[in-house]
């Protein structure tokens, strides 16, 4: 049966400088002050550093367990990640690059995926699509406060 591919895409700009952004993305521990996750477990350690590729980090959301294994790393660039399991989605992967804009940085967030169940991926966009966009506003709150 075929399962269209849901498409996520928020922009957003924060005055700080790309390097700090990637700071906080790579920091899990830092999720749960800026964003509206509400915990986070390292979960298996990355290659050569605990949150290198592929690193698995657990967040928790009042019941949701999102694991997502770390799978770009592009210091001031690109961040990414993969769901392994926690939402019923299949293939979901999300790229956060970054891009100096006059001012600070363009946060670009963004994400691909596919529902497990047939005729829900307009839900999960849409959920996953404003929570996204709360977590993208978060982090570019949370650059204009942080210092590297």
């Amino acid at each position: 049966m075929y399962r269209m591919v849901q498409r996520i895409s928020v922009r957003v700009v924060t005055p700080a400088d790309a390097d700090t952004v990637y700071a906080l993305l790579r920091d899990g521990a830092s999720w749960p002050r800026w964003s509206p996750l509400g915990s986070f477990e390292l979960v298996r350690e990355g290659d050569g550093e605990p949150e290198g590729l592929g690193a698995v980090r657990l967040f928790r959301t009042g019941r949701v367990r999102s694991y997502e294994k770390i799978v770009a790393l592009e210091p001031g660039r690109r961040f990414g990640y993969a769901l392994e399991h926690g939402l019923p989605l299949r293939d979901y992967v999300a790229y956060v690059d970054l891009s100096p804009v006059e001012g600070g940085t363009e946060i670009h967030w963004h994400s691909t995926f596919t529902p497990k169940i047939p005729g829900t991926g307009w839900f999960y966009r849409r959920f996953l699509g404003s929570f996204i966009k709360r977590v993208a506003a978060g982090l570019a709150a949370a650059g204009r406060t942080t210092t590297v």
